[in-house]
């Protein structure tokens, strides 16, 4: 710019021109700005907004005093965090376009930016940064990324980029305040609390995690969850010390005094629940001498059943993705395949895929299908007997119609147990009994290869009974739909003759139950402080330890007891059932009855927030077993527990 003038600025009367030169070339001008020499227009007629933008967003300029380019009617705009846009054609002074942004979080005691009187809340700014990173298992190192950088810097260039370490302890801080949240719900729960223990692994190396779940029923009758732990656990470990660290996880949580039942996978070894419940049993912490404590997952049965079906199909099922897999292999065998589905007018609209094996009810579907398409297999192994040599005899291909009627029952019931994302205990036990039945009559079936396998499964299923089928049964009692009658209808088609005896020992675990409840109750503690009270012959309460008829006010409370009421447990039983419908809430039931019911509503709520099942819907066909995401797998173990435990709360957060 050599023939280039320098324009006196003592004429320009805009405070911007402090921080530009205005050249003139020719008969264009040219604004320059001091600081990063970036050349914008000069012109009067262009107006200087576009020079006040540039500067409030030049790299190379400090921000201090940038308030001064703000219009005054901005400045009056409170809680509001400037966003500019640029337009350097823009005819006009026009003012700053002011966004409003709301935030529904806590107050932060922060550090400001301020730009007159708006500003940019770094801290609040971090820590939502922070979250944003635990709810969607971002890595950590992702603000040290130059994308991310460039990103933000462009976005706010007031926000002060953090690091790694920074927002590490940033997400520290978000665990421990989000802690103290989930200790003040369970210091003022009304009932018990069962915990879930899940064993995690990392895809990098052989690394075990332990995690340990909540499950309770709030004040309002909500079925809640909450993530309590999530602990490295080391494969030298001997039982004593797994069961060493799930004790020390309650205690630190205060709710080894809480717990009502511990929900495991069915491989945890049974010494370690042992020891767990010898521990608690000595404080007198649980019910029924912890008779209901040890529950067994009832989704990994399921899934333990069904990958004893697939392993009996393996060769069959290695045929039928070879056939597959040919009929798919050109588009001229494919329609091959399709003319003759016509000539032999199969009517199925299922299409033939190759499974997942990570997902074994994608195997299910594969064989499904496959047994639609079974004439049409035959026909194409006429046709092309060369190609098709793997295809299946017809006993394999009636084998495989009854065990994918195995399959078939197992995918039912485990969406019915996952229908829900919290399901109450009260939904189980018909479903695992009709499995029980089913695997009875299996068991008879004339084909070794069948019962050899419905025996094996059935061992399994019996170890899981053995364990849940009182606190199965107990739920099914407390669904007003039901009551006994839903064991009066099952067991003498499960045990026949002994039927009565069982049903009656399922109700004396019932009524122990009801009156350990009822001793907590706090019904019964203020009877038994009122007796206290007329006891004692408090001066002034004109009952003195003279008072001869204090006998007759105790045979009148114990008499009027035996002859004239009848407990909670006794009216609810009395009543008729309620109507079975598609839309019922056993805890709304629950929340409306208990001034009725006050005492088996206290038990209620212990037995119907029981997870009978711990999988989650999205993982309840997995082969194998949870996986810690690799972002996170490397990071310190105390940074582990605290981002998953975090992640959990605050997406229950939400979601409230």
């Amino acid at each position: 710019m050599s023939d280039a003038v320098i324009v006196n600025s003592s004429r320009l009367k805009s405070i911007v021109w402090n921080d530009f030169d205005r050249v003139k070339k020719g008969d264009t001008f040219v604004a320059i700005c001091r600081h990063c020499k970036k050349k914008l227009s000069g012109s009067s007629t262009s107006g200087t907004s576009h020079l006040r933008n540039h500067l409030i967003r030049c790299q190379r300029r400090s921000n201090h005093g940038v308030a001064q380019y703000f219009s005054a009617k901005d400045k009056k705009k409170e809680g509001s965090l400037a966003l500019v846009t640029i337009d350097q054609e823009q005819k006009n002074d026009e003012v700053l376009s002011i966004v409003n942004l709301r935030y529904e979080q806590e107050q932060i005691k922060s550090e400001h930016v301020g730009i007159g009187s708006n500003s940019l809340d770094q801290r609040r700014s971090q820590f939502d940064l922070a979250r944003m990173i635990i709810l969607h298992n971002y890595p950590l190192a992702m603000v040290e990324h130059v994308g991310f950088k460039i990103f933000v810097r462009n976005l706010q260039p007031l926000f002060e980029l953090v690091t790694r370490n920074k927002v590490e302890a940033d997400c520290m801080e978000i665990y421990a305040k989000e802690k103290q949240k989930v200790y003040e719900i369970f210091d003022k729960l009304p009932g018990k609390i069962s915990v879930s223990a899940d064993v995690w692994t990392a895809s990098e190396d052989d690394a075990a995690y332990l995690s340990l779940a909540a499950h309770y029923i709030d004040e309002n009758w909500q079925l809640k969850k909450k993530n309590l732990n999530f602990v490295t656990i080391d494969p030298s470990y001997t039982e004593d010390m797994h069961s060493e660290v799930i004790m020390n996880c309650l205690m630190d949580w205060d709710i080894d005094r809480k717990l009502f039942s511990m929900i495991f996978d069915s491989f945890t070894s049974d010494n370690i629940v042992e020891r767990i419940r010898d521990r608690l049993s000595q404080n007198r912490f649980l019910h029924c001498n912890g008779q209901l404590f040890d529950v067994r997952c009832a989704v990994d049965l399921l899934n333990r059943m069904a990958h004893d079906a697939l392993e009996a199909l393996c060769e069959i099922t290695q045929k039928i993705r070879e056939s597959i897999r040919y009929v798919k292999s050109s588009e001229a065998t494919q329609a091959t395949f399709n003319e003759l589905a016509d000539e032999v007018q199969v009517e199925t609209k299922k299409c033939l895929c190759i499974d997942n094996p990570l997902k074994w009810n994608s195997t299910y579907f594969m064989l499904e299908a496959s047994l639609e398409y079974r004439k049409v297999f035959s026909c194409l192994r006429d046709r092309d007997p060369v190609n098709m040599k793997f295809l299946l005899s017809d006993p394999e291909w009636d084998r495989l119609v009854t065990v994918t009627s195995f399959l078939k029952l197992f995918v039912e019931v485990t969406n019915v147990f996952t229908r829900s994302k919290y399901p109450t205990a009260n939904i189980f036990f018909p479903e695992i009994c009709d499995i029980h039945l089913q695997l009875i009559e299996w068991c008879k079936n004339p084909d070794e290869y069948i019962s050899s396998l419905a025996l094996k499964m059935r061992k399994k299923f019996e170890e899981y009974w053995y364990k849940c089928s009182s606190g199965l049964a107990v739920a099914a009692m407390l669904d007003p739909r039901f009551k006994m009658k839903l064991l009066e209808y099952y067991y003498p088609q499960l045990y026949g003759d002994s039927a009565t005896e069982l049903i009656d020992d399922v109700f004396e675990c019932i009524k122990s139950l009801y009156n350990e409840h009822s001793i907590v109750s706090p019904l019964a503690s203020s009877i038994d402080q009122g007796l206290d009270w007329q006891a004692s012959g408090i001066p002034g309460s004109g009952k003195d330890s003279r008072d001869r008829l204090m006998g007759f006010d105790k045979f009148l409370h114990e008499t009027s007891q035996a002859e004239g009421s009848s407990s909670d447990l006794d009216k609810y039983l009395e009543e008729p059932l309620f109507p079975r419908n598609g839309d019922f809430n056993v805890l709304n039931w629950w929340k409306v009855h208990t001034p009725r019911y006050p005492i088996l509503s206290m038990m209620a709520r212990n037995i119907l927030g029981i997870p009978i099942s711990k999988v989650a819907a999205e993982s309840r066909f997995d082969t194998g077993g949870r996986m810690l995401n690799h972002n996170w797998s490397s990071l310190p173990p105390t940074t582990i527990q605290a981002l998953m435990c975090s992640q959990d709360w605050i997406r229950s957060e939400l979601e409230s």
